[in-house]
């Protein structure tokens, strides 16, 4: 039988194993969430490709009627946390606003790195060039659902992959990864709100561009 001081340093021993198993556990748990390498911080040339693509989708507009001042681009490159939505004018070859935006986890608890697809139930981003379409009360509040132009992303509209806001997306950046979805860009719930006000003023369809 222990003595009153061999019960204490068990006790003190156990608990000093649990702490450490909770201490391990919270770091596994963290690099789930997605902690941003230095190395994987943002491209000093994310603007000139930003640009390019700009320049790439104004052709684009202008042969299919959209709308010819404001288009959305996004970098599927940059790490989540940092703002990767981009509103862009047309007009002045220039930034208008940019947001965070969620990128598709496969199905998984959480993806590593990046993959893409466009199969119906693979909850994976799908890159490409998508038309914007008509608002609509979802799931997760106001939605717009999309249209995928390319066949990287035809699939886009069966997938139910639409454009929503999610209270778990951040409204400024962060140093981690934010949250995940099953394949719809999901943004803030205040970034949707400007969103809105473009989509719902434009009178030409308003044209959504995801590259990597």
């Amino acid at each position: 039988m222990l003595k009153p001081k061999g019960l204490l340093l068990l006790l003190i021993l156990i608990f000093s194993g649990a702490l450490l198993s909770s201490s391990r556990y919270w770091k596994q748990a963290k690099g789930r969430i997605g902690t941003i390498p230095e190395e994987h911080l943002r491209s000093p040339g994310y603007k000139e490709k930003m640009q390019a693509k700009a320049s790439e989708a104004r052709m684009f507009i202008e042969k299919n009627r959209y709308n010819e001042s404001i288009c959305f681009l996004v970098d599927m490159s940059l790490p989540s946390g940092q703002n990767r939505f981009f509103v862009y004018n047309l007009k002045k070859d220039s930034l208008v606003s940019s947001g965070l935006v969620t990128h598709g986890n496969c199905n998984q608890y959480w993806l590593d790195g990046r993959k893409y697809d466009n199969v119906v139930g693979c909850g994976c981003t799908s890159l490409g060039k998508y038309k914007i379409g008509n608002s609509y009360a979802g799931r997760f509040g106001l939605a717009f659902k999309l249209f995928g132009l390319d066949k990287t992303n035809d699939k886009a509209f069966a997938r139910y992959v639409v454009l929503h806001s999610h209270s778990c997306v951040p409204e400024t950046e962060v140093k981690d990864e934010i949250c995940q979805s099953n394949g719809c860009p999901t943004v803030s719930p205040g970034f949707l709100w400007k969103l809105k006000s473009i989509v719902h003023q434009s009178k030409k369809p308003v044209l959504l561009w995801i590259y990597e």
